[in-house]
């Protein structure tokens, strides 16, 4: 399984790349199957972002992160908070994403910040954020304030959300592909779009019928 880990966090140490790796090891503990981790530092691609916005083009590193995020079975993003919501940077990568890359995939939303009273942005910014792009967030959320780190508490919390996000990622790896329309063993007029079963409303319709 392959897991992306999106850090925006800014200085060299940093507490939310700390965040980042310690629930990227915990989902690989949780894993059953051997887990890929790749790990992109926004704070390395906040140029190449700021010209994909002017020019319309990601640089190549920027490609790179874009394509990883896109294919990983799922992601695990962390940001530091400012002004009480996510960072401009982290905001900025997931706006040039394509649209329906994240359909259906599963992402653990994590934030550092300096204060326990800025941890329900991740109820009222990250998770709006990642459900508007249609992602699969997982019911553990972590927040990791100054004084959560060496404290009780935080390790569960990790333990927790990787576990949720290691069966989500399961789940979906071993969903075998639904047989497309005129394909063999295909037996009705349904299909799957981003990991969804589509029916059409005629075949629903006639399903009710006496």
């Amino acid at each position: 399984m392959k897991l992306v880990v999106v850090s925006a966090g800014l200085s060299v140490p940093s507490s939310t790349r700390l965040l980042a790796d310690r629930l990227a090891a915990a989902v690989d503990r949780k894993a059953d199957a051997d887990v890929d981790i790749q790990v992109v530092e926004l704070r390395e691609l906040a140029v190449e972002i700021a010209h994909h916005f002017t020019n319309g083009f990601p640089g190549r590193k920027l490609a790179d992160a874009l394509d990883a995020a896109t294919r990983a079975d799922g992601l695990v993003v962390v940001t530091p908070v400012f002004s009480a919501s996510y960072s401009g940077l982290f905001k900025s990568f997931f706006d040039v994403l394509e649209k329906d890359a994240l359909a259906g995939k599963p992402v653990l939303v994590a934030a550092t910040g300096g204060s326990a009273r800025h941890s329900l942005v991740l109820e009222h910014a990250m998770r709006p954020l990642f459900a508007y792009l249609r992602a699969v967030v997982v019911p553990t959320a972590v927040y990791a304030a100054s004084e959560d780190w060496g404290a009780e508490g935080l390790p569960e919390r990790i333990e927790r959300a990787a576990g949720e996000l290691a069966a989500l990622m399961a789940g979906l790896s071993a969903r075998l592909p639904a047989p497309r329309p005129g394909s063999e063993g295909f037996e009705s007029d349904s299909f799957v779009s981003d990991g969804f079963e589509v029916v059409p409303f005629e075949q629903q319709l006639n399903a009710l019928r006496p």
